[in-house]
């Protein structure tokens, strides 16, 4: 098969021939190890959505205070994303992974004891900080650790269902937890998961320190952070003080200016904190794309239907977490069973386009909820399809945002894939929130709030979330089949971080 012509984002330095011919003999324990990692990073995004009520009673803070305790996480997560895959790049990923993982744990811990709001604020944001350079570090490991294709698939598989099923099994655990001992709980597992993931990587993971490091470009960051940050806390506050207030539409102008400033220095800059060939490549260019799309409707899900469970049926914080449990196996069973059999020679553009498809059709199924409906009848089969659908999305959208880059930009490249979804995450709820505050408010507009009628508007803004997400899902996939090349093999079209690829056939 001849090779392609080099393409923007690929390198043709050739992979060391070590590396592909002695796999480390214990990379499946290192993938448990990384595993352990990005499940605890994506569940603490939704883990304390659950607790949030009983950590307002104890703490006594307001219902305006209350989404600080979430918006902190994300904006720091977001905003660092791309320096902390950069400084894995260069101090090294081990390196990197283990300072992130203690950092987190410490910071959890912080959270755990808080006596106050605004210490319990202040560790949602540290740990939002550790995030960001443990994530990175995670998903660069995964792939400078494995390179064969056919592990490779198998291996982005597993971290395919754990990154899209995290949100779910966050919030089993936080129902569990908060139900059963206290929302300070749903801080201090996290030591627990810190615990087996540090140990693992201090046995498991080889000492390396980068023969050539980039180095680190100062302008860059400062714009990249200073933009990220604008851009979620903008996102984070329009819900509430709305998307023409003056505070958020100056947050967002100034996002746009500083991103736009960051690639224009990216351009320029002898040494970029992401260089453009990373994103500009169109397979990856479109995962990335397909990571960000389903960051914005995923949000909408475990948000809204976590408020449609408790609310409008009533169920208590672990039935919530129950209910959620159908659709995280489905997750996990797709993504992993994608990569194994026959749907393992399915290349990635059917997998993603069918993956929006399905996710689209649970979504809409969702727009029919009720407020007594059977629950296998009326939140199965959209959990069911939703679940299936992003499993599919995330384990071939991971795959193919990360192959081929080159061994010296996986942390920054991982860092990359990460920031899209933090960011799909942040607009899907700040979307999704306001979307659903117009319909309620149009619902009671003119009549008299009596408990029914607030009920029937509290439903109706359900409905025009989830209607929004089918919407945002059905247009991923048109995007997806039209800007994915045709044919595209994960296998055949990605070979290991720094080789040149085959042609896709």
């Amino acid at each position: 098969m001849s090779a392609e012509p080099h393409r923007p984002g690929t390198s043709t330095t050739p992979a060391l021939p070590d590396a592909a011919a002695q796999p480390d003999p214990r990379r499946w324990w290192i993938l448990a190890v990384i595993g352990i990692a990005q499940l605890m990073v994506v569940l603490d995004a939704t883990i304390v959505n659950i607790a949030l009520p009983s950590a307002q009673a104890g703490l006594g803070f307001s219902d305006d205070q209350r989404q600080w305790v979430v918006t902190a996480y994300a904006i720091t997560f977001g905003s660092l994303l791309l320096l902390g895959g950069r400084l894995a790049d260069l101090f090294g990923r081990r390196q990197a992974f283990l300072i992130g993982q203690i950092g987190f744990a410490a910071a959890s811990a912080l959270g755990g004891a808080a006596a106050t709001f605004g210490i319990l604020v202040t560790a949602r944001a540290l740990q939002g900080v550790f995030a960001a350079l443990l994530a990175p570090a995670a998903l660069s490991l995964l792939t400078t650790t494995f390179s064969a294709p056919a592990e490779r698939a198998k291996a982005f598989g597993v971290f395919g269902a754990l990154a899209a099923s995290g949100g779910a099994v966050g919030l089993l655990l936080g129902g569990f937890l908060t139900q059963h001992l206290s929302w300070r709980s749903t801080m201090y597992v996290n030591l627990l998961f810190a615990a087996v993931a540090v140990i693992g990587a201090v046995l498991l993971l080889k000492r390396s320190v980068p023969t050539a490091p980039p180095r680190l470009d100062l302008p860059g960051t400062v714009l990249a952070s200073s933009g990220l940050f604008c851009l979620v806390y903008g996102l984070a506050t329009a819900g509430p003080r709305g998307w023409e207030s003056v505070h958020t539409l100056g947050f967002l102008a100034a996002a746009g200016l500083l991103l736009a400033a960051f690639v224009w220095w990216q351009r320029r800059s002898t040494h970029p904190l992401l260089p453009l060939r990373i994103v500009l490549d169109r397979v990856r260019g479109t995962a990335l794309a397909s990571v960000f799309i389903t960051g914005v409707g995923m949000f909408g899900v475990f948000l809204f239907l976590t408020y449609y469970l408790q609310h409008a049926r009533g169920y208590s914080p672990a039935l919530t977490g129950l209910a959620f449990m159908p659709m995280s196996c489905c997750t996990m069973l797709s993504a992993i069973g994608s990569n194994t059999g026959l749907l393992g020679k399915i290349g990635g553009r059917p997998r993603i386009v069918t993956g929006m498809l399905l996710s689209a059709c649970g979504m809409a199924w969702l727009t029919n909820l009720t407020a007594s409906g059977p629950y296998l009848v009326e939140v199965l089969p959209g959990q069911v399809a939703t679940g299936l659908g992003m499993g599919l999305i995330t384990a071939a959208a991971m795959n193919l945002g990360t192959a081929g880059i080159d061994p010296r930009d996986a942390g920054v490249g991982s860092a990359t894939v990460n920031a899209m979804r933090q960011t799909g995450g942040s607009v899907g709820t700040a979307l999704m929130s306001t979307l659903a505050a117009g319909a309620v408010a149009r619902s009671l507009a003119g009549r008299q709030p009596t408990p029914e009628l607030m009920a029937r508007a509290a439903l109706e803004g359900y409905h025009t979330v989830f209607t929004a997400s089918a919407v945002i899902f059905a247009v991923g996939a048109v995007l997806t089949l039209f800007l994915l090349p045709g044919g595209l093999s994960m296998q055949r079209s990605h070979g290991a971080p720094g080789s040149r690829r085959p042609s896709a056939r």
